[in-house]
């Protein structure tokens, strides 16, 4: 089973920012694969992905609009960057063109 770790953050923190992480995490149940969120905003940071999730994670996405808290966690690893309201508006497709390009089931 394919494994996702992804960071959804927007300036305010407030809807975007959750819309997002709903809207991967409803793709990845679709697509039976699993997927841990890490949300920053108005509320602080919820969900944290650790070190070991980044390592352990085929793939790492960050749907954000601002630089997140603890970026550096990333430093060694490809991420797939990409923009809030794609995550909201297609998150599933998203997922879906990660897992062909990584050749991942």
């Amino acid at each position: 089973m394919a494994k996702f770790v992804a960071i959804c953050a927007c300036p305010m923190g407030l809807a975007h920012t959750f819309m997002a992480a709903d809207s991967l995490k409803k793709a990845a149940e679709e697509l039976g694969v699993e997927i841990k969120i890490e949300t920053q905003g108005a509320d602080g940071i919820k969900n944290e992905l650790t070190k070991k999730d980044i390592k352990e994670a085929d793939a790492v996405i960050h749907a954000i609009a601002i630089t997140p808290q603890g970026i550096e966690r990333f430093d060694d690893v490809d991420v797939y960057e990409i923009s809030l309201k794609e995550a909201i508006r297609e998150g599933k497709q998203v997922l879906q063109e990660i897992m062909e390009e990584l050749n991942l089931k």
